[in-house]
């Protein structure tokens, strides 16, 4: 192979390279994933178990479903979780997951028990 053949090939393969990079970049932000936290993955849990209670849309399908065995098991293991870190989380950990707790068992309870309205007034 001459070696005016050689530089060219060579040209080529950088042209090729360049390409690949910028198609990769381009119109795309690369993933930073949120900094792992205890109020993150309370606000995880918290979410998930929103969506199996029918409050939110599930971002997978973007209906609102209902699956109230699903959002127990969530709640209950956010109790364990509150009984295994006891005396372990700051004092805003803490509150956070007793008001995230309060909050999805009072929606929990409404879903399981709704109140009824029978036509009378009081």
């Amino acid at each position: 192979m001459p070696e005016n053949d050689k530089s060219i090939d060579e040209s080529w393969k950088e042209t090729v390279d360049k390409e690949k990079n910028e198609a990769k970049t381009e119109g795309k932000e690369e993933f930073t994933p949120p900094q792992a936290d205890f109020s993150f993955f309370l606000t995880t849990l918290a979410l998930q178990a929103a969506i199996f209670l029918g409050e939110i849309p599930n971002p997978v399908n973007n209906q609102k479903e209902e699956n109230l065995m699903q959002a127990k098991f969530i709640i209950d293991n956010l109790s364990m979780l509150k009984e295994k870190t006891t005396g372990n989380l700051s004092s805003e950990e803490d509150s956070m997951l007793d008001n995230v707790l309060y909050d999805l068992r009072m929606k929990y309870i409404a879903k399981v028990n709704p109140v009824r309205d029978n036509g009378k007034s009081t």
